[in-house]
């Protein structure tokens, strides 16, 4: 054989090498990446910029229907009617003799039945110093309601009608509750009954507003309007998880800020109203105070503690020890760091309870323990 056709020979050999050795590589890499994709299915959606599927989040409804039609027909509308003396000017005095005449005011509000027997939750605020108090139900019957109980420190009040068959609201049995999670609030918005309006939770556990004394709210960014105080804040299921109160309006500048009680405060408020008449809960016997925030190491700022500002002589704090200054570091082994979310803490207790204290006074840390007495009136 010629040099010439040796040459030849060569070059088709090693590109029958080159190729054979790319088809190997290509098989290979191939069952590679099968084998990756089989074990590991969620690998593609990363390269391929795709959300992770997350198999244990429920798909959300096309429609939220059947949740309305669950619940809507225990919600009521609360229409109120008070007489006031109004004074009037010097020359309507002298001709009717009198410098004050009797005006009627009318207002509204929305409740919501919990039991076969009539009883209605509602807001302290719509059914506060009024004369007359009238339920429009949802199959158009209307009764007059007597008022069971009201407690100004949560802005919740208890109704009762005398009718028969009224349907009662599913209430939450599970009551943990996510920002984000789909809610719907209906009322008697602007008088237009069973207004059923949607949202998000936006935040929860609010307890700055000021606005009553015990404070753990519900914030939803579903529209709450004039005449939805009272009504109820459900979920996608169509169960109560709170009864709406209050919205930040736009007089403030706000929007979509509104307010909801959570079922389970409501719940407990309602049965110590029907079976007491009133609202027991716990005290200390001594006031709080805010400590400033502390930076941490990671540049995060964190309340340990809350400042002890005043203590009743005799009191449960005092006769455990406690004296002004001293640290609240934890009650019941639960580290405290808001005055405001501990007063409902202690609240929430029963009169008679013991609880445990942790306590700081300069260096020193010990616990000590106090027997708690009832909440005498704050307001």
């Amino acid at each position: 054989m010629n040099q010439p056709e040796t040459r030849a020979s060569d070059k088709k050999q090693t590109a029958a090498s080159l190729l054979g050795f790319l088809m190997r590589s290509v098989i290979a890499g191939l069952a590679l990446a099968f084998i990756v994709l089989y074990l590991w299915p969620n690998v593609s959606a990363r390269f391929t910029h795709q959300p992770e599927v997350i198999a244990d989040v429920p798909a959300a409804p096309i429609s939220y229907a059947d949740a309305v039609d669950r619940t809507a027909p225990s919600v009521v509308s609360i229409y109120t009617r008070t007489v006031e003396l109004q004074q009037i000017s010097p020359r309507l005095q002298k001709i009717l003799g009198s410098p004050y005449v009797r005006r009627s005011r009318q207002d509204m509000g929305s409740g919501v039945l919990v039991s076969e027997d009539g009883y209605i939750l509602t807001n302290n605020h719509v059914i506060s110093q009024v004369q007359n108090i009238s339920v429009g139900l949802w199959d158009g019957r209307f009764a007059a309601a007597q008022v069971v109980g009201s407690d100004p420190e949560t802005d919740l009040a208890v109704l009762k009608i005398d009718l028969s068959g009224l349907p009662t609201a599913p209430l939450a049995e599970d009551t943990s509750v996510r920002v984000g999670d789909v809610v719907l609030a209906i009322g008697n918005a602007f008088g237009l009954s069973h207004t059923v309006t949607m949202g998000i939770i936006s935040a929860t556990g609010r307890n700055d507003l000021r606005s009553v004394l015990y404070e753990d709210f519900i914030q939803t960014d579903a529209a709450i309007n004039a005449g939805n105080s009272g009504g109820a804040l459900i979920n996608y299921r169509g169960e109560v998880i709170g009864i709406n109160t209050r919205n930040v309006g736009q007089a403030q500048g706000a929007q979509n800020i509104g307010f909801a009680i959570p079922i389970t405060m409501a719940k407990d408020v309602m049965q110590q109203i029907v079976e007491n008449g009133s609202v027991r809960r716990g005290s200390l016997g001594a006031l709080f105070s805010d400590l400033p925030l502390t930076l941490q190491t990671d540049g995060s700022s964190v309340r340990r503690g809350i400042q002890v500002r005043d203590v009743t002589p005799n009191g449960p704090a005092w006769s455990a020890g406690i004296r002004p200054g001293d640290i609240l570091l934890s009650i019941d082994g639960v580290e405290v760091g808001d005055a405001r979310a501990l007063l409902l803490m202690i609240a929430q207790r029963q009169p008679g309870g013991r609880v445990e204290l942790q306590i700081q006074r300069d260096s020193e840390v010990f616990e000590t323990y106090a027997t708690l007495i009832q909440q005498p009136p704050l307001r």
